[in-house]
C-alpha cells in the first residue's frame, strides 16, 4: 500500500536520450562561449593579456633579482599554458627601464647553487625493503619538506627574439588601455584599478608583445627569459597585478644582494619559505649579471592559493644576520659492518652467548650430580 504518494509517469523512452544530449550540448556551448568572452590572464609578476578568443595562464614563474642598493635587475622566466598566438605582458617599474633577453644558463647555475646537501642516516633494525622482509635496496628518503596612444609615451621599442618590447610612460591607466587596444588587446576588467597605485607613484610600464616569429605558432611552454634594469633605492618585486589571476600561483624567487634578504610580509599568500641562503661565486652567467661582484643569495618559494588576496608588492629588506642555510636530504641506510647487518651480528652474538651460558649451566648441573666414591 503506497498511501497518498503519487508516482510521476515514466518519460517517453525516446525523449530521455534526446533530453540528455541537449543538456550536454548546452553545457559544452556555455563553456565554449565562456572561454571566448572571458579570456583568462595570470602572471605572478605583471599582467599577461592574451589576444581575443584565447586563453592563457602562467602557472609558475621563476625570477631573479639582483640589487646593489641603487640599481635593480629583474630576470623573469615564465612557463605558459595557452592556445594564444600572441599576448601582451604589462610590467610596472619604479623607473626608466632597459629590456633585453637574458641568459637562460643563469637559472641552471642558481639551481645548482641551491641544491640540497645529501647525507646518509643509518638505522639499526631492518625495514620493509631489508632482509628478511624484502630486497637489500637502500631506502632513499624524500627531500623535506606593443603603436602609441594619447597619454602614453613610447620611450623605446625593440625586437628581442619572439618579443616586441615597448617601454612606456603613462599618466593614467586609460592611456595604457588605449595603447593596448591599438595593438589588438583589451585591458581586463578590474586591472585599471590595480594600476592606480603605480600611476600615483609615477611609475612607468614595460609593455611586451609576445608573438612567435613562426607563423601559426602558439605561446606554450617555457619562454625565453627577459632582463629588466632600472634605478631603485629599495628592493621591490611588483606583484599587485597578479591579484587578477584566475588560478593559483607559485613563485620561485632568487634574490642577489649584499646581505641575506627577507620579505616584509606575505602580501596575501602563504608564508615565504627560504630554501637557500649563502654567498655565491660570481662565475658564468651569474657573474655577468652581477658584474663580477660577489653576492649573498637568498632563495625563496611562495604559493598564492587565492591570488585575489594579494594586497601589494613584495618589498625585501636585509635580515638581522647573514645566517647561511642549505636544505639537507637524508638517504636512510641500514647499518652494516663488512656488508653484514649490525642487527644480525648483535642478535646472533646475543644468541650465541645465551646458548653458551645455557650449555655451561647444563654441564655444571651434570658435574654436580656425579655421586661421590664410597669410602
Amino acid at each position: 500500500m503506497r498511501g497518498n504518494i503519487q508516482e510521476r509517469p515514466p518519460a517517453h523512452p525516446r525523449r530521455r536520450p534526446r533530453r540528455r544530449v541537449l543538456l550536454v550540448a548546452g553545457a559544452l556551448l556555455a563553456l565554449q562561449l565562456g572561454s571566448l568572452i572571458s579570456p583568462a590572464y595570470a602572471c605572478g609578476c605583471g599582467a599577461m593579456v592574451p589576444g581575443a578568443q584565447s586563453r592563457m595562464s602562467v602557472d609558475h614563474e621563476t625570477s631573479v633579482i639582483d640589487w646593489d642598493g641603487r640599481t635593480e635587475q629583474l630576470v623573469m622566466r615564465f612557463t605558459v599554458a595557452s592556445d594564444a598566438t600572441q599576448a601582451a605582458w604589462i610590467m610596472p617599474v619604479p623607473g626608466r627601464a632597459t629590456v633585453e633577453l637574458a641568459d637562460d644558463a643563469l637559472f641552471d647555475e642558481l639551481e645548482t647553487a641551491i641544491a640540497p646537501e645529501h647525507r646518509k642516516r643509518y638505522y639499526f633494525w631492518p625495514r620493509d625493503n631489508d632482509w628478511p622482509f624484502g630486497s637489500d635496496d637502500v631506502d632513499g628518503a624524500a627531500a623535506p619538506p606593443p603603436g602609441e596612444a594619447a597619454g602614453v609615451g613610447v620611450v623605446g621599442r625593440e625586437r628581442l627574439g619572439d618579443f616586441d618590447v615597448a617601454r612606456l610612460t603613462a599618466t593614467d591607466p586609460d592611456a595604457l588601455r588605449g595603447w593596448l587596444e591599438q595593438n589588438g588587446f583589451r585591458l581586463p576588467d578590474g586591472l585599471s584599478a590595480d594600476l592606480d597605485p603605480y600611476v600615483e607613484q609615477h611609475w612607468e610600464y614595460v609593455a611586451v608583445r609576445l608573438a612567435p616569429r613562426e607563423k601559426g605558432a602558439v605561446l606554450q611552454g617555457t619562454l625565453d627569459p627577459l632582463r629588466l634594469r632600472f634605478a631603485s633605492d629599495r628592493l621591490v618585486y611588483p606583484m599587485r597585478l597578479s591579484r587578477r589571476a584566475g588560478n593559483a600561483q607559485s613563485l620561485s624567487l632568487f634574490v642577489l644582494a649584499a646581505h641575506r634578504m627577507e620579505p616584509r610580509g606575505s602580501i596575501g599568500g602563504d608564508e615565504p619559505v627560504v630554501t637557500y641562503a649563502g654567498k655565491v661565486a660570481p662565475r658564468g652567467a651569474l657573474g655577468r649579471l652581477t658584474g663580477g661582484r660577489e653576492r649573498f643569495l637568498t632563495a625563496l618559494e611562495q604559493d598564492f592559493p587565492r591570488p585575489q588576496r594579494i594586497d601589494g608588492d613584495h618589498e625585501l629588506r636585509a635580515a638581522d644576520e647573514d645566517t647561511p642555510f642549505r636544505r639537507v636530504v637524508y638517504g636512510n641506510q641500514l647499518l652494516t659492518v663488512a656488508g653484514v647487518p649490525v642487527w644480525l651480528l648483535t642478535v646472533g652474538g646475543a644468541a650465541a652467548l645465551l646458548g653458551t651460558a645455557a650449555l655451561w649451566r647444563v654441564r655444571s648441573r651434570q658435574r654436580g650430580s656425579v655421586p661421590l666414591p664410597a669410602g
